[in-house]
């Protein structure tokens, strides 16, 4: 593609919020106008749900859409010929579904982007054909894988509440615990120290057992109202 085909620039991405791209953009197109009309932080999630519309009407959906979305292949596709000479058979930005055939060799890609190769080898004594068709799903799962995770994932759904109940009840019941320890070994150690008073302070006056009752109350009162 050369830059005197395209008819308008269009700025999509936050990139192209910088004047100094913006400058060397127009200058690279020869000074053409930059359209900046398009919000360039939701020009994706437009495009993705156009798209995504446009596919679920393409399966049977009622609701019609007066958007014309055209989809390309962003590579040329083609064969190696002699000399390691590629034969472009399908130019990058050739809109898509497309289907283009060429010496027993087809090359289609559907309307989702999928890319089908079909080698023919016809016998032309008696006409038979045999036809193989290739195609890159390594990367791509199957119907069946698809509503297998979906299936997973439901189960694994149950499975993962089922424990975090079980971890909730499991932290709530150790929580309990170890604060009830807590407060008793404070409560202990408060008694261990009236005692010890107790047994260095015999002839003590009322008033200093009096107070000292009220600090071992102020102690424990507290707590044994939470147990």
């Amino acid at each position: 593609m050369d830059k005197s085909t395209v008819h308008e620039v269009v700025l999509v991405g936050r990139s192209t919020r910088i004047p100094k791209v913006q400058q060397l953009l127009q200058d690279f197109f020869n000074g053409k106008k930059l359209c900046k009309s398009i919000n360039v932080d939701e020009a994706v999630a437009y495009g993705a749900a156009v798209f995504a519309a446009i596919l679920l009407d393409d399966e049977g959906n009622d609701q019609k859409l007066d958007i014309l979305l055209l989809d390309v292949t962003p590579l040329s596709l083609g064969l190696e010929t002699t000399g390691g000479v590629m034969t472009v058979l399908i130019p990058r930005n050739t809109t898509i579904p497309t289907v283009k055939e060429q010496i027993n060799v087809r090359f289609e890609i559907d309307v989702k982007g999928i890319l089908i190769v079909s080698a023919k080898a016809e016998n032309k004594t008696n006409g038979q054909k045999n036809i193989i068709t290739i195609t890159n799903r390594k990367d791509r799962l199957s119907k069946q894988e698809i509503q297998k995770m979906v299936q997973d994932a439901k189960k694994y759904k149950e499975e993962e509440e089922e424990h975090k109940k079980v971890g909730e009840a499991k932290n709530t019941l150790e929580n309990y615990a170890y604060n009830m320890r807590n407060m008793v070994r404070e409560m202990d150690d408060a008694i261990k120290q009236a005692i010890q008073w107790l047994d260095c302070n015999q002839l003590a006056e009322a008033d200093e057992f009096i107070d000292k009752m009220w600090e071992l109350e102020s102690i424990c009162n507290p707590i044994i109202t939470k147990m």
